[in-house]
This record gives structure tokens, C-alpha cells and sequence, in this order.
């Protein structure tokens, strides 16, 4: 016999308990993870705009048809406030000698990400308009399919729109118990 129940609204479920939030971290950190540099520009910033960069760790592929990919912003973070108004935006994959890079773009609290890409070697992307990294294994301009909160976070889900491969030299910069790490 098929039962059913009453549709209801969603409910927010409690944090688990037992498990503390130093706890979920540290589990957490034992999975190793790409890093990478999300950039976009922001064009209603300035009189030429300005680009904005973030180092992540949650990022990875969806979807192979169509090529999708998706990120994970801190709900209220500079990325997650211009990828809600910016649909373009772009990816560097970042190799281990780039491990400057994603350390400059994870530091909290800075003023203006001008500074930050000054003397990185990059290209703008023909499509989104994003700084691209020069060196990184791969790079992709990518536009914003969907975008679904998620506790503290907002995974947003985006269609790749081009795809460049600028080295195929080196290691990919991964990140594993609080630290950024190197393959072997």
C-alpha cells in the first residue's frame, strides 16, 4: 500500500548533534582539493571597471553535456555579491609554482584587488572579460547557469563557454589540511 503525506514546507535541519564546527573543518580538511583563481569583471566599478579575483578550493565539474562546472562563494563574500549582478566570469587552474597567487587572492579584509593582479602575467578573456592567469594548466570563461544557497555558501552552477590549455608543464596546486600542497 502506497502511503503518502501531506506537502509541507521545507524545514531547516539543526546542525547535527555532537558534531562542532572545528570538527566538521577538520574532516573536512583531510580531502585534498584543487585550487583555483575565480576572476570577474566588474564593469560598474570605476571608469574602466574592475577585476576582482578569489582563490577556491570547492570547485569541479558537473556536467559533461552541457559542459558545467560549479563553484561554492561564501554567502555574502565581494565573488558572491558581483556573481549575483555579473553573469561572466572566469577560472585559472592553478599550477604548484602559482602557489603565490592563490595565497595573495585568499587574504580577507583586502581593499581592491587592483594591487593583487598588478605583476601577474595575464589575459583578458574575449568572452567574459575576466583576468585569465598565463602559466595556469587550464583556464575557463564561464556564464551563470543557476545559483542555489546552501547553508552559508551559494553554489553557483555555470555553463563553459571556452576552454584554453596555456600549460601543459607542472603539477596542479592542491590543498589538504589547512595548507596548500604539492603532488608526490
Amino acid at each position: 500500500m502506497l502511503q503518502t503525506t501531506p506537502a509541507t514546507a521545507p524545514v531547516a535541519i539543526p546542525h547535527a548533534e555532537g558534531v562542532s564546527n572545528e570538527e566538521f573543518r577538520a574532516a573536512m580538511s583531510r580531502l585534498a582539493a584543487g585550487v583555483v583563481l575565480v576572476t570577474a569583471h566588474d564593469p560598474d566599478d570605476g571608469p574602466r571597471g574592475e577585476d576582482v579575483g578569489m582563490t577556491a578550493t570547492a570547485f569541479m565539474s558537473v556536467s559533461l553535456d552541457p559542459p558545467l562546472v560549479l563553484v561554492s562563494l561564501r554567502n555574502g563574500s565581494r565573488m558572491d555579491d558581483l556573481l549575483t549582478e555579473q553573469p561572466l566570469w572566469a577560472v585559472s587552474v592553478l599550477s604548484e609554482s602559482q602557489r603565490h597567487i592563490a595565497g595573495r587572492f585568499a587574504m580577507k579584509g583586502r581593499v581592491s584587488d587592483r594591487l593583487l593582479f598588478e605583476d601577474i602575467p595575464y589575459t583578458r578573456g574575449e568572452v567574459s572579460g575576466a583576468l585569465l592567469v598565463r602559466g595556469s594548466l587550464a583556464t575557463l570563461e564561464c556564464r551563470t547557469e543557476q545559483r542555489v544557497e546552501a547553508g552559508d555558501h551559494t553554489l553557483v552552477i555555470a555553463r563553459v563557454l571556452t576552454v584554453g590549455l596555456p600549460s601543459g608543464d607542472g603539477n596542479p596546486l592542491s590543498y589538504f589540511k589547512g595548507r596548500y600542497r604539492q603532488l608526490g
